[in-house]
């Protein structure tokens, strides 16, 4: 059954983490409206590859212009079935606005399932809603999993991991994993 899924980005989100998760969700048949706190239906963020290439941390570089297909102050986080957080570097700016860390709570409290990948966990861990849960992330979002409560799951780069409806991977090498379990968890 076809579901309306959210996804919140924003300037230089990783390319692969948002591009990805929007079109295949889309090519099976989900509704998702991406969104930018500040922007319209038809403008565009500026996306940020990065690669692992044997520094010790990822490489940054820019990426696309993503298409906005919704606009963020006209959404209703109750239409939706499920919320998506792409990782990069918009989780570390949208986790100060409040009406971002509000939307990220309605999920939650509403028992619906939520997928971040990476810095996405920036997010949760601002919204208050780890407390408890395992969720893995970027390694080095680890200490703000822990701060916030959260279990972190030191997992490889390329796996995810499910606690109840929440689906989180490291980065965007572990796609087939995560994107399949939050498949599984929509069709609940």
């Amino acid at each position: 059954m076809p579901k309306k899924i959210l996804m919140i980005t924003g300037d230089f989100a990783e390319d692969y983490e948002t591009m990805v998760p929007f079109q295949t969700l889309a090519a099976v048949g989900h509704t998702v409206h991406a969104v930018c706190p500040g922007k319209k239906a038809g403008q565009t963020i500026a996306t940020a590859i990065h690669d692992f290439e044997g520094d010790q941390t990822y490489s940054e570089k820019r990426g696309h212009n993503f298409a906005l297909n919704a606009t963020f102050a006209d959404i209703k986080p109750a239409d939706y079935d499920a919320l998506v957080i792409p990782g990069g570097r918009a989780p570390e700016y949208l986790r100060l606005n409040a009406d971002v860390l509000a939307a990220v709570r309605y999920f939650f409290e509403a028992d619906k399932p939520v997928a971040a990948v990476c810095h996405g966990a920036q997010l949760l861990a601002a919204a208050g809603v780890l407390k408890g849960r395992t969720c893995s992330a970027y390694p080095a979002c680890r200490p703000e999993v822990e701060l916030a409560g959260g279990i972190y799951a030191d997992i490889a780069i390329d796996a995810t991991v499910t606690d109840g409806k929440l689906v989180t991977a490291p980065a965007w090498p572990a796609h087939p994993a995560w994107l399949s379990q939050f498949l599984a968890v929509l069709a609940k």
